[in-house]
């Protein structure tokens, strides 16, 4: 192995009380034995870590504890890794080689601890590593979007329940929604996702209706306030979004015999949602979608008018309606029937992301609140547009 030779604009020469670091550096790298470049190592890690030192500096000094760390043993390169994971400041080249070293007891550390791993590193790490770094990855103090998206798609079972149990992991849509999938069949999975506190209220809509009986009671459990928004969805006819359309208006009556005529002749279809929709005819679309849901009308009301679009969604993909369809629903719930760019390819996204069959199974939760609701609006009112 060549000499090293460091800059002297470095000042390594103060570096050591003698002023022989790099003489004896040399030595070791060139000439030593494996005694003395472990020596080497420490001498030098335990400068970098004690110093005040340039960037050009420590990435020099990680040049150097790099050359001799690929001269040492894995329990050295272990020991090497335990000290510079939680040095803030640690070469990020250094970081990288460990993070990338085949042997997890050197990996391991630095993938649970360095905050110097970007997520392109680590996103990079999952896809040409195994499932032990995947694994240690997991357990990081706080892990970004783009790097929970890998873990839950490649990861193992032990993998993705370490993730899904790490409060500090943030997850996208997407990681959401296939860990729904991922947890059909997996008890333990379902009931942790069920008890994460930034799940999306349609997510856990989607895992109640897939929830074994057992998981579904105790995330109804644990979960009483998120269990509570959903029946409020399905069954409060109370608030701001009672309808313009009341059972004393004559529009309304014209309106539901029209409607429930064409419901029984077979003709009541996504094509007739479109039309009424698209002619802004509110008390048609609120009935249709009420005959062709087996929905209370005030349910249909809140999806179209609420301002989480997230209902609405589910009632669309479930009947199995065009997005061109949802998007006329969307509009005229929406204010002023106005919808920003931004905001429609959004939706659209998240329409496209949902599955028809798991749409149908929240719809079959909806309507096993219906009786609640249709009870409760016996002892005191009806709803606007009750089913008869």
């Amino acid at each position: 192995m060549a000499p090293v030779r460091l800059c002297c604009d470095l000042r390594f020469a103060e570096m050591s009380e003698d002023g022989s670091f790099l003489r004896d550096l040399d030595e070791a790298v060139s000439r030593g034995t494996p005694e003395s470049r472990k020596r080497a190592l420490w001498h030098t890690t335990d400068l970098m870590i004690a110093g005040s030192y340039s960037d050009d500096e420590i990435w020099t000094f990680g040049e150097v504890i790099g050359r001799l760390a690929d001269e040492i043993e894995v329990a050295a390169r272990s020991h090497l890794a335990q000290r510079l994971a939680s040095f803030d400041r640690a070469p990020v080249n250094i970081i990288h080689k460990l993070a990338f070293d085949d042997e997890i007891e050197v990996a391991g550390p630095v993938l649970r601890q360095s905050k110097q791993l970007e997520p392109y590193a680590l996103v990079a790490n999952v896809c040409l590593k195994g499932q032990t770094h995947m694994l240690a990855i997991s357990e990081r103090k706080s892990i970004e979007e783009t790097v929970t998206d890998v873990l839950v798609t490649r990861g193992d079972q032990e993998v993705v329940n370490s993730v899904v149990r790490n409060n500090g992991a943030r997850f996208s849509d997407f990681g959401f929604l296939h860990m729904i999938k991922r947890a059909e069949g997996d008890s333990i999975l379902a009931e942790q996702l069920g008890l994460r506190r930034d799940i999306p209220r349609h997510v856990f809509q989607q895992l109640i209706a897939k929830a074994s009986d057992d998981v579904r009671k105790r995330l109804e459990r644990e979960r009483p306030n998120m269990l509570e928004q959903i029946q409020s969805t399905v069954t409060d006819v109370a608030g701001e979004l009672q309808s313009k359309f009341g059972p004393v208006s004559r529009s309304y009556h014209v309106a539901k015999r029209v409607v429930t005529t064409q419901y029984r002749l077979g003709n009541l279809n996504e094509e007739s949602i479109s039309i009424y929709a698209r002619s802004h005819k509110v008390g048609e679309v609120t009935i249709g979608l009420s005959l062709l849901c087996s929905l209370p009308g005030d349910v249909i009301e809140r999806a179209l008018y609420d301002r989480n679009r997230e209902t609405l969604l589910i009632l669309a993909k479930s009947l199995d309606f065009s997005w061109a369809t949802t998007m006329a629903l969307l509009f005229l719930g929406a204010k002023d029937h106005r919808i920003t760019a931004q905001e429609l390819k959004d939706l659209e996204r998240d329409y496209g992301r949902i599955n028809v069959e798991t749409a149908q199974s929240v719809l079959k939760v909806y309507q096993s609140r219906k009786h609640a609701g249709d009870t409760a609006s016996d002892t005191g009112r009806r709803p606007a547009l009750a089913m008869q």
